[in-house]
């Protein structure tokens, strides 16, 4: 696989997106919320950065069986659920294997609710300016229900903020967003990955590790 090695790693992604997203730095009323678990070290980076408040936005992929990678859509807090009906054709994926996945991946969702939070309310977003952060995009079906979950909680305002995607999942993204930031936008795209020297796994230990040390919710 080709790799562009745009970023050393996530925190790299981080500093580069902040610089990106300076316009915002101290803004009332704006809020950084990351997709776990990939997208919290980047998040991290970014909200220290523009000195505001750090929060989750969970989200689950719902990927093709034996195809995990491949989604065919996605779910959100929220109780939002993302379906690309396209590629839920494409793959001939019954009614019955959908609703199976929404099953596994809710279960999933609602384990990292109680460990992450464990306890606290989702961030109140009615009214602010909600920053959206990932490591990257592929499919673009997670960060869509992230959208769409802020949105419906009444959000004033949706930025979109990823180190890398391809076209066309930029093009859905800019939808659902009132602004969409993407540094890297390679010609061949084949996975997130490619854009970073260093993708190792982030763990739940280091999402609680920076979530505990993150700036309080305003």
């Amino acid at each position: 696989m080709m790799h562009l090695a745009e970023y050393r790693d996530r925190r790299d992604a981080g500093v580069k997106l902040a610089q990106a997203l300076a316009v915002y730095s101290q803004k009332k009323n704006t809020i950084v919320l990351a997709l776990p678990r990939g997208g919290v070290p980047v998040a991290q980076e970014i909200a220290t950065r523009l000195h505001l408040p750090l929060d989750l936005m969970l989200v689950r992929k719902l990927g093709v069986p034996g195809y995990e990678e491949i989604a065919v859509g996605a779910i959100a807090d929220g109780s939002v659920v993302f379906l690309d009906q396209a590629y839920i054709a494409q793959m001939a994926l019954s009614q019955g294997t959908v609703d199976a996945l929404i099953a596994r991946e809710t279960a999933e969702l609602e384990r990292r609710n109680a460990l992450y939070r464990q306890g606290r309310p989702p961030p109140d977003v009615e009214g602010r300016t909600v920053i959206l952060v990932d490591d990257g995009v592929a499919t673009g079906a997670d960060m869509r229900a992230a959208a769409r979950s802020v949105r419906a909680r009444k959000a004033s305002k949706i930025v979109i903020a990823i180190p890398v995607a391809p076209a066309t999942s930029l093009e859905a993204l800019e939808e659902e967003a009132d602004v969409v930031i993407c540094p890297l936008v390679p010609d061949l795209f084949f996975a997130v990955a490619q854009a970073y020297e260093s993708f190792r796994q982030v763990r739940d230990a280091e999402v609680l590790s920076i979530l505990s040390g993150a700036q309080a919710p305003d």
